[in-house]
């Protein structure tokens, strides 16, 4: 009973919290203020401020009483080619991709639409017969694709935010035997592309999964030899 009584004050004070009306610095009604406004033990109204300090919504000072902390400011989240400096931060971010676009075409398949799979169908022939110029730029679109099909809108907008600087950072690092002007080099990403798109085409969750994650697995190792 006591713990389902500290809830109920739990949830009257963090909704003052959070509509403003206990701004931060703000000192929390004394326990006896408390007490009588919900009409509870002291104990409850001690249990319901340990929740409100396990949940980083107030601090307790010895002597002093409770006090609202500032909520942390919303940040978005952004990647720019300056900070990405070094071959550990690109390998960081491939392993980074590698998490984030395996569920993102895992989803692909899993939820595939007529219009999506034919979106990734689309990107995936933009690529195949892209020019070298126009190389990154499609790889890009490729992968953005994928994302958007996945019906996950964070996937998406994490890789708008990283932006065709995903594909260009890794391959201005590549050796030159898996340069653009190597046919062979060449003819395996465009395998490893098509087995990706096949599988979200498909809907084929698991494969779609398994290619994307080899695709990137084989980004990381040619960044390595």
């Amino acid at each position: 009973m006591s713990t389902s009584l500290a809830q109920t004050v739990v949830t009257g004070l963090k909704s003052r919290i959070l509509d403003g009306s206990l701004g931060p610095g703000t000192k929390l009604p004394s326990e006896a203020e408390l007490i009588e406004e919900y009409a509870v033990s002291r104990t409850v109204i001690r249990e319901a401020v340990t929740r409100l300090r396990a949940e980083g919504l107030v601090e307790t000072f010895q002597g002093r009483g409770s006090f609202v902390l500032a909520m942390p400011e919303p940040t978005s989240f952004t990647v720019e080619a300056s900070a990405i400096r070094s071959q550990a931060d690109v390998l960081a971010m491939i392993d980074f991709r590698l998490g984030v676009e395996s569920e993102a075409a895992y989803l692909a398949a899993a939820n595939r639409t007529t219009q999506a799979a034919e979106a990734v169908r689309a990107a995936l022939d933009a690529f195949t017969t892209a020019e070298p110029e126009a190389a990154v730029e499609a790889d890009f679109t490729f992968h953005r694709a994928v994302a958007a099909a996945s019906g996950n809108r964070f996937y998406l907008d994490l890789l708008d935010s990283l932006g065709p600087m995903m594909i260009m950072l890794p391959r201005t690092r590549l050796p030159e035997e898996f340069s653009l002007t190597d046919a062979a080099h060449v003819d395996r990403v465009r395998r490893e592309h098509d087995s990706v798109g096949a599988a979200v085409i498909a809907g084929d969750a698991e494969t779609a999964r398994a290619a994307m994650r080899v695709h990137l697995g084989n980004t990381r190792r040619r960044l390595q030899s």
